[in-house]
């Protein structure tokens, strides 16, 4: 199949690029390789996805361009069956100071890629959006009827996002599918995320940084269960027109989350706490009832043994990550 991956140098979108080639897939890579964190992770998952292509039977091209260029888009959108549209403005705490870039690249960008994959005729448009979309919980878990009122202009530009894919799949003869995902982490993630932050500085004798008091909770959710999840959508069609939580359907407050990765690491340090931004949400914890109804999804991993699995690869990615990641 011939799938195009926008933002396929990123940390989701690399993770099912190279999972799609390995699967014999044909893959296309849609990424601008902007510098939010240290480039050099991106480019070792475009290396990554080309070593898979050259001892398997999938294809891979990069093509270094942006979703905001509706020429580039058109032209990297042709003969694509299956997109899965990773590309995105990410940081929720950034999103505060220029609110107009995840306009532009999120909502317009989405806009491209949709309105190409119309004249294409692509069989489905796999659009990446965020648990970020439901802002203050009126309760817990979330599930895909909570109202959706977010508190950064992050959260506001991938809902807007999401409702044009699920509006086009309303209109027009394009399917899509929204999947909503819930704080997703793992090998390759970005480094000012907590769990790669608290991992590199107790392996450095730094101790973890906490914002706010660390009673806000996560619902973390493994790569490996993301890509399971993305991949039931290149043959299944039930979840069309829908916007799917994808959670690990557990959650753990910040502060338990620094303590047991100190003590597993560093268990002399002691924890730092820095102020909260407000833009941070409360608490997140995903319902995917309606996940396993529509896609047969079921997370394999608990926030610990992803948690342990990721340390594991930091260990032994140490030489090429770590550098990267305290340059970040």
């Amino acid at each position: 199949m011939e799938i195009l991956v926008t933002g396929g140098a990123g940390f989701i979108g690399g993770h099912l690029a190279e999972q799609f080639v390995a699967d014999g897939h044909d893959v296309r890579v849609l990424d601008n390789l902007d510098p939010f964190y240290d480039i050099g992770i991106k480019e070792h998952t475009i290396e990554r996805c080309r070593e898979r292509a050259e001892s398997g039977d999938g294809s891979y091209e990069f093509i270094d361009g942006d979703v905001r260029d509706e020429e580039t888009v058109t032209e990297t959108v042709s003969g694509a069956e299956m997109i899965y549209h990773q590309a995105a403005q990410a940081g929720v705490r950034p999103s505060v100071e220029n609110p107009r870039k995840y306009d532009d690249v999120n909502v317009d960008g989405t806009l491209n890629i949709l309105d190409a994959a119309r004249a294409a005729d692509v069989e489905r448009v796999v659009y990446a959006s965020s648990s970020s979309v439901y802002g203050k919980p009126k309760y817990l878990p979330y599930d895909e009827d909570h109202p959706t009122t977010p508190v950064s202009p992050y959260g506001a530009s991938k809902l807007a996002a999401e409702r044009y894919a699920c509006a086009y799949n309303e209109v027009y003869d394009i399917n899509t599918v929204a999947l909503r995902y819930f704080t997703v982490y793992g090998p390759r993630m970005r480094p000012n995320m907590a769990i790669s932050n608290f991992v590199s500085r107790c392996l450095n004798g730094e101790p973890p940084v906490i914002y706010g008091d660390g009673t806000q909770t996560r619902d973390f959710t493994f790569i490996e269960d993301v890509v399971t999840a993305n991949k039931r959508l290149l043959r299944e069609d039930a979840a069309d027109g829908e916007a799917v939580n994808i959670g690990s359907t557990d959650n753990i407050e910040i502060r338990v989350l620094a303590e047991e990765i100190r003590d597993m690491l560093a268990p002399d340090l002691e924890l730092e706490f820095a102020e909260r931004h407000d833009a941070d949400a409360e608490h997140t914890h995903a319902g995917t009832e309606k996940a396993a109804e529509l896609l047969d999804y079921e997370p394999t991993h608990t926030i610990r043994e992803g948690v342990e699995e990721f340390v594991e690869w930091y260990r032994a990615n140490r030489e090429w990550y770590e550098p990267l990641v305290l340059s970040s």
